[in-house]
């Protein structure tokens, strides 16, 4: 979106400058015919169309700068040199779907700026503070550009560097891993069996009865919950100890889930390349075990218990690590610079209201601002 009102700003500016037709415009401002030689297409893509730099590619037809100019003399070309130039000084490599939209686009604000301008409309008082601001936006954008290619500007000695200081980063490893869900399912009651109906019963009596048929069961009981969140706590350090002694962790997670009451549902016991920082942070510790190594239970307030095994541990290559270092570095020094930008700034809160922080409701709802006002969506 942020692309799109760029777009919209930069087309508005230049627009004007477009609006003379060029010094020997085409007929009929139709692309370059194919060459008559056969040229050989792929079964799903259309034959290539060949467009010269100097061919049109947006006519505008009843629209030139000279006014004394009537039906088909009055027309407006745009290049497709000169397109291009916008699509390169907004979006290099523009997908070809977007470049139709910006080409709509394109004519439609041309067309609206040349009438605004001939209302005097650029002479409002606004229309320069407006002008200041977009200036000040497309600017701010060229730099933050230019500092994202600074920032991605490493060499050699600098990725290699962070790869010794932050080995234990790129270390992977393969685990073996049970889950102990956080509490037993606790079954609902037994149904009781109803009474069997009087022949004398009263529509409203079978009414009731079907009611309770579709009540729904009680709920558990908080000494219920605790219950079966102890017997779950209980057997996660069963099975640590057990697991410690060699037992099969496949067989143990089979146990977890029954005993939770899913039987049938027992996960994959196997991690495999393992980052750190793919790891939780509570569980990161367990990069730190030796081979064949049980860690302790890990519990998790809600999600359950694990226990994890130690199969093989592995040092990712400087080569293969590369491509992560350049981008954590790049991104880092390019967050580093910006915020030298957001820093010491102080806003009057006499005049704009104090700041809202987490959590806080929004202010009141009132008059919507005005078009002229109304804050970008993006």
């Amino acid at each position: 979106m942020r692309s799109q009102c760029l777009v919209y700003l930069l087309l508005a500016g230049l627009a004007y400058g477009q609006a003379a037709p060029p010094a020997t415009p085409p007929a009929t401002g139709a692309p370059a015919p194919q060459s008559t030689a056969p040229v050989p297409a792929a079964p799903d893509k259309a034959p290539e169309v060949k467009v010269a730099p100097d061919d049109a590619v947006i006519t505008l037809k009843g629209f030139c700068a000279d006014t004394t100019l009537q039906g088909d003399a009055c027309k407006t070309a745009i290049t497709r040199a000169q397109f291009e130039k916008v699509v390169d000084a907004l979006q290099p490599g523009m997908a070809p779907p977007l470049r139709r939209q910006l080409a709509s686009r394109y004519a439609q604000v041309l067309k609206m700026s040349t009438a605004a301008e001939k209302r005097g409309l650029d002479k409002q008082p606004t229309f320069e503070e407006k002008m200041f601001f977009m200036r000040m936006q497309v600017l701010a954008q060229a730099l933050s550009g230019a500092i994202q290619e600074d920032s991605a500007k490493l060499t050699d000695d600098e990725i290699a560097d962070y790869y010794k200081k932050n080995a234990a980063t790129y270390e992977q490893a393969t685990f073996q891993r049970i889950f102990v869900p956080h509490a037993k399912q606790i079954p609902p009651p037994p149904a009781k069996p109803k009474p069997a109906a009087t022949a004398g019963a009263t529509a409203g009596a079978k009414a009731s009865e079907a009611s309770e048929k579709t009540s729904p069961p009680p709920q558990p009981t908080e000494a219920q919950k605790k219950a079966a969140e102890d017997a779950m706590t209980k057997l996660a350090t069963t099975l640590q100890a057990r697991a410690a002694k060699g037992e099969d962790f496949d067989k143990l997670q089979k146990e977890a889930f029954t005993a939770a009451g899913l039987p049938g549902n027992a996960i994959n016991t196997k991690v495999e390349k393992a980052r750190r920082s793919s790891l939780p942070p509570n569980h990161q510790a367990v990069m730190d075990l030796k081979e064949g190594e049980v860690s302790d239970v890990i519990s998790d307030p809600n999600g359950g218990h694990y226990i994890y095994k130690l199969v093989a541990k592995e040092t990712i290559t400087l080569e293969a690590a590369t491509p992560d270092i350049r981008k954590t570095l790049s991104t880092q020094r390019y967050r580093d610079s910006m915020q030298g930008f957001q820093k010491d700034v102080d806003l009057n809160d006499a005049y704009f209201g104090a700041a809202r922080g987490p959590g806080m409701p929004p202010p009141p709802r009132g008059a919507r601002p005005s078009p002229d006002h109304a804050p970008d969506p993006d």
